[in-house]
């Protein structure tokens, strides 16, 4: 399916040092900062107060929010669970402060919320240690997912293409980390699965365009083509089902970003990040990585035996 075909080639390899530079530059900022600022992780990776709020009828939750904010509550998340008259209240470890009297400073302030009664039904406190091995587990899924598309990239193609869309796949994933560094955005469990999510996405679209690249140099009719004009013909030919994907993808995320709430944003606003550097990446980095690392048209064509001759 197309929307279009873009029947002259659009020469990117032409520009594709500049690209790359540029992508060298953005990668080593986002490393920068996280280095240097770190990410802003959420109390499911640093421990805190769980509590759990019963209401008569559905509450509105902003009220809620603000209710917190302007008694002094930083770095929380209200959030639904279970039904609409469910809520659950996560705040953050704070020095001196138990969570019995945080509970206590929580229900204080919900009274002064106008609406139903909330009924506290359950505080929990989740310690630092448990948040470690939160970390850890994310940190662990991340490596293996990153090991099981280098094992799938390897098969699928030559080495080359292999290792210039890993490179391309973990230059999306820094990418989004420094995003979140340099903002200090909230780090939560939900945006490590927005980060996994990305890198899933993110080399399919590699796989399509050098899908694309290895049949071109197998067509005897493109024999006549440069490497970098096969790779021009490959990205040209695959643009209109990029924008039926990515633009179908882009307006779903972006529709949870807008309207999703607190609860969703920083997920929405992780996979829109990897979503536009994943085009990028697989267009500007992965294809200039492969035809520097010396892919040709002989490492795609299948050399015919020759039968030996029985000797009589």
């Amino acid at each position: 399916m197309e929307f279009f075909r873009i029947k002259k080639d659009i020469p990117f390899m032409r520009n594709a040092l500049i690209f790359n530079v540029i992508s060298l530059i953005t990668f080593l900022a986002a490393v920068f900062f996280l280095a240097t600022r770190g990410l802003h992780f959420s109390i499911e990776f640093t421990g805190g107060t769980v509590l759990e709020v019963n209401y008569a009828t559905a509450p509105q939750l902003e009220p809620i929010r603000s209710a917190l904010a302007k008694d002094g509550f930083v770095d929380f998340q209200v959030q639904n669970f279970g039904s609409s008259r469910d809520v659950m209240i996560r705040l953050p470890n704070r020095e001196g402060e138990s969570s019995a009297q945080i509970s206590e400073r929580v229900k204080t302030t919900l009274a002064k919320v106008e609406g139903p009664a909330a009924e506290l039904r359950r505080v929990e406190f989740v310690g630092p240690q448990v948040g470690k091995e939160l970390a850890s587990d994310g940190a662990l899924a991340l490596l293996l997912v990153v090991a099981g598309i280098v094992a799938y990239l390897a098969v699928r193609f030559e080495w080359r293409l292999a290792v210039s869309a890993i490179i391309a796949n973990l230059h999306d994933v820094v990418i989004i980390l420094g995003f979140f560094a340099f903002f200090q955005w909230e780090f939560s469990l939900p945006v490590l699965a927005a980060v996994l999510a990305v890198l899933g996405y993110s080399v399919n679209e590699s796989v399509v365009v050098f899908d694309r690249v290895r049949e071109t140099f197998r067509n005897s009719r493109k024999r006549g083509l440069s490497v970098s004009e096969v790779i021009d013909h490959a990205i040209t030919s695959t643009i209109s089902r990029t924008m039926i994907t990515h633009g179908s993808t882009e307006m779903m995320v972006l529709s949870m970003l807008v309207f999703g709430g607190p609860t969703l944003f920083y997920f929405a606003l992780a996979l829109t990040i990897g979503i536009l550097f994943g085009i990028y990446s697989s267009v500007l980095v992965a294809a200039p990585l492969a035809m520097w690392l010396g892919v040709k048209r002989e490492q795609f064509i299948i050399q015919p035996k020759k039968k030996e001759e029985a000797v009589v």
